[in-house]
């Protein structure tokens, strides 16, 4: 900790905490997440170490930037990008009940999808996707993905995870019902911060988790409202969809002409080409799949 000024703690979880700090040498802000390995479990340092590993290969203009990580004193620290916008949950509350513009809407949506898609090409899986993991700098345009503190790599596609973790509000109705889930449970919870960015509310609420579970696996929610596009409409009916099967994929999200629209005004031209090859690389995968299957 030695390069680092630390200027406040922000916040505190069961194995650690985080900060607030600023280089020496640079003078820039950054957040440094310390996790305190001798409190810790294996399975929850074999997990962190994890989440290291995962957050080097995640570099992209929408997903939240990793800088450096060390050890000292049983501890890990995670030294990640500071962005002075806050979490998203804090802006919609900041709105006081006066809604957001579906430009401003659709501009957030789509950054935070090409987070996800830049995620899902990778064959992981987020898993808490929620309001609060989602931040903001540069005057509020730019939006960010962040805390991959539960994510996890699929060793292959098809590969179901049974463990049942994340926020109550964003849980898909697979996860209430304790069945398999994939990247489609992703998609559940990126309507839900959809829903919240049209209406400021959560999409399904209740008096207590038995009453919010049968909301959920029911997909009973309230409609946006009517001055909203028809596309918008759509578009949360389907992420909303009880079956996963039924659920869109991000790429599937993306290719909708009123956000792909807007996709050009967000991309770097060295993610365009990161894009690009994925992209690439997905089809040929799947012209394989069609040729063994033939075969």
């Amino acid at each position: 900790m030695d390069k680092y000024d630390v200027i406040k703690a922000i916040g505190q979880g069961a194995f650690g905490k985080a900060y607030l700090a600023k280089g020496k040498s640079d003078s820039k802000h950054c957040v440094i997440k310390e996790i305190n390995f001798e409190k810790m479990p294996i399975q929850e340092k074999e997990a962190s170490k994890k989440e290291v590993i995962l957050l080097e290969k995640m570099k992209h203009p929408n997903i939240v930037a990793f800088f450096n990580s060390f050890q000292e004193n049983g501890r890990l620290f995670i030294v990640m990008e500071y962005c002075d916008g806050g979490d998203l949950m804090k802006r919609i509350n900041r709105q006081r009940g006066v809604l957001f513009s579906e430009d401003q809407i659709l501009g957030w949506f789509v950054q935070i999808s090409l987070g996800l898609k830049h995620i899902h090409d990778r064959k992981i899986l987020h898993r808490d996707i929620k309001a609060q993991n989602i931040f903001l700098s540069k005057n509020g345009m730019v939006a960010k993905l962040g805390d991959f503190g539960i994510a996890r790599v699929l060793n292959n596609s098809m590969e179901l995870a049974r463990t049942c973790i994340g926020t109550p509000y964003y849980l898909s109705p697979e996860i209430c019902q304790n069945k398999p889930y994939n990247n489609k449970t992703d998609i559940w919870s990126l309507g839900c911060v959809l829903y919240e960015l049209c209406t400021l509310k959560h999409p399904f609420e209740g008096n207590n988790l038995q009453q919010l579970v049968l909301k959920i696996c029911q997909a009973h929610f309230a409609p946006i409202s009517p001055g909203f596009s028809r596309e918008l409409h759509s578009l949360i009916s389907q992420l909303f969809q009880v079956s996963p099967r039924d659920r869109p994929s991000i790429n599937s999200i993306l290719k909708r002409p009123f956000l792909e629209n807007l996709i050009p005004k967000y991309l770097t031209p060295e993610n365009s080409v990161t894009c690009l090859y994925a992209e690439q690389e997905r089809q040929l995968l799947d012209m394989l799949g069609r040729w063994s299957r033939a075969c």
